[in-house]
């Protein structure tokens, strides 16, 4: 399990192992992964008990493994494996409401991330998702094995900035008519545990939240449910026109992007269906960029763990706008590219665990 660097020098695969009672989906995710130089399919199983003997036989770097499975589900073998046996696990899920909370749950489980299973034309749909498949099963190693110097590089579609939704403006200039604080989260891989920590670490009477994560559509609304029944606040998916409250949190739907906007001394959540920027939808940039325009020296920026750099520039023009913004660090991070990213841009003076962000929140508005 060798291959070559652009440099010649050698290293080791990735190994893997894919777990799907689907033959069709076993063989696809195996030519997706194999068509990487830098990680090879080791073996596959198509449930869970056969998947027991082949983790102990191949000793995997990274898991994939099926949600739905006859014998045993995804979601009991993962329980069983994170206790005997914890390695990083990446979810192949259908994107439907039950598959939503079945998901979430294996997210809460330890799994490092979740791919979806497209529900019809199985083998066009899935290589549109090869690069997204190949980039977690690599991250799922990184954060979790090893951590990989250099990655072939991948073919990418366009990478559109915040421009494309929202155009930017000078840092405002003038005094706000209000002194309401809003807070702006945004995070991607590990992030629905990582804002379910925050949220349900702040008091009833925390400013209002708005929150960009990257999620399917069907999982958003699913998500925001399950948080708001554990945490103070009211959470719930942000709608388009609804004015932002103290003591409640809006969760970005998963397909359209979440803005602020401001009228005299209120804010409102607006939603746009404007293209993917920094390749993601809904995207952290935009709701940052349109924070610094229209909340200013008033918010609070937050970065908590996710891949890539996507909200890095538009923490930077909050922090430009006045704003104080803080990243979660790298050691309580899943991923620390995000944050990473931001905080190396200048764009927050301060890392947090995850374990203080909530606190670190409350201090500032105080």
């Amino acid at each position: 399990m060798l291959s070559f660097s652009e440099q010649g020098t050698v290293m080791r695969k990735i190994s893997v192992i894919v777990i799907d009672d689907s033959a069709l989906v076993r063989k696809l995710l195996t030519e997706i992964l194999n068509s990487d130089p830098g990680i090879e399919v080791v073996a596959t199983a198509s449930d869970p008990f056969q998947a027991r003997e082949k983790i102990k036989q191949f000793n995997p770097d990274v898991l994939t493994l099926d949600v739905e499975m006859p014998r045993m589900d995804g979601v009991t073998f993962l329980r069983n494996l994170m206790r005997l046996r914890p390695m990083p696990v990446v979810m192949i899920s259908t994107m439907t409401e039950n598959g939503a909370e079945v998901t979430l749950e294996a997210l809460e489980l330890g799994a490092f991330d979740y791919v979806e299973k497209p529900k019809i034309d199985l083998s066009h749909s899935f290589a549109e998702y090869a690069e997204v498949i190949i980039g977690k099963v690599k991250a799922a190693a990184g954060a979790k094995v090893r951590t990989l110097d250099k990655s072939p590089t991948l073919k990418v579609e366009q990478r559109l900035t915040a421009d494309a939704v929202l155009a930017k403006q000078a840092p405002r200039t003038t005094k706000l008519v209000t002194t309401e604080k809003i807070v702006a989260i945004g995070a991607s891989t590990g992030g629905t545990e990582a804002i379910k920590e925050v949220l349900c670490a702040l008091p009833a009477s925390a400013p209002g939240i708005v929150i960009t994560q990257h999620i399917p559509a069907a999982f958003s609304a699913a998500f925001a449910k399950r948080v708001d029944g554990l945490s103070a606040m009211q959470v719930k998916q942000a709608e388009d026109g609804e004015q932002i409250l103290p003591g409640h949190a809006y969760i970005a739907p998963g397909d359209k992007h979440l803005l602020v906007e401001r009228s005299g001394a209120r804010y409102y959540c607006r939603l746009n269906d404007g293209p993917p920027v920094s390749r993601h939808k809904p995207s952290v940039d935009v709701l940052f960029r349109s924070v610094s325009q229209n909340v200013g020296p008033n918010a609070i920026g937050v970065m908590l763990t996710g891949m890539g750099d996507d909200g890095a520039q538009g923490m930077l023009e909050m922090k430009q706008a006045g704003a104080d913004n803080l990243v979660q660090d790298e050691k309580s991070s899943v991923v620390w590219g995000m944050p990473g990213a931001a905080f190396k841009l200048g764009a927050a003076e301060k890392t947090v665990s995850l374990a203080k962000i909530a606190e670190e929140i409350m201090a500032l508005c105080r």
